[in-house]
């Protein structure tokens, strides 16, 4: 007999990775049909379906079955309500260095095929990773690591062993060191 989704979700909150996976993917066609209604500036879909998994993460983690309301239905709102808030955090171009993997690419120039326009580039490669090394901690450096590999919030928190709270607030730093660094 297949699981209730409620059931699924105290499972998952009591550390059953199985369980929190098969509700992942179970509502994954969820968050594609929400996604689709909405545009990211300066994204693409695959961002908002990935800031709606963010709110499918959260659902499972703020659900109250006390409610008498079914999981799908909080569900639903909660990743509503993660795209919603993306799309607004993005209007406001508050993330603008992070907000592309090319994050070293973005803000160092780039010039011609002229071997010392090249060395300059170079140059100004080095400069960024030394700045990058010297001004980020240990946390904030393996948190842009895996950004960079294109690994999503949750990801990133699972393999670090932290909470999704602390991977964004570690990316919120970075983006405030980097473009002080970019600024000057």
């Amino acid at each position: 007999m297949e699981k209730t989704n409620e059931n699924l979700v105290s499972e998952a909150r009591d550390g059953n990775i199985a369980s929190l996976d098969q509700l992942m993917n179970r509502f994954k066609p969820l968050v594609k049909a929400k996604a689709k209604d909405y545009y990211l500036t300066g994204g693409d879909l695959e961002d908002l379906i990935q800031e709606g998994m963010i709110g499918l993460y959260k659902a499972v983690l703020d659900f109250d079955r006390a409610k008498n309301v079914k999981f799908a239905t909080f569900a639903a709102l909660c990743v509503v309500r993660q795209i919603q808030t993306a799309i607004k955090a993005a209007s406001r171009q508050k993330h603008m260095p992070l907000n592309s993997s090319e994050l070293l690419e973005d803000n160092i120039p780039h010039s011609s095929n002229n071997p010392e326009n090249l060395l300059l580039d170079l140059e100004a490669y080095r400069d960024m990773g030394d700045f990058i090394h010297e001004n980020l901690s240990h946390l904030e450096l393996d948190v842009l690591t895996l950004y960079l590999d294109n690994k999503s919030h949750m990801q990133i928190a699972e393999q670090l062993g932290k909470n999704m709270k602390t991977v964004d607030n570690a990316l919120q730093r970075i983006r405030r060191k980097i473009n002080s660094r970019v600024a000057h």
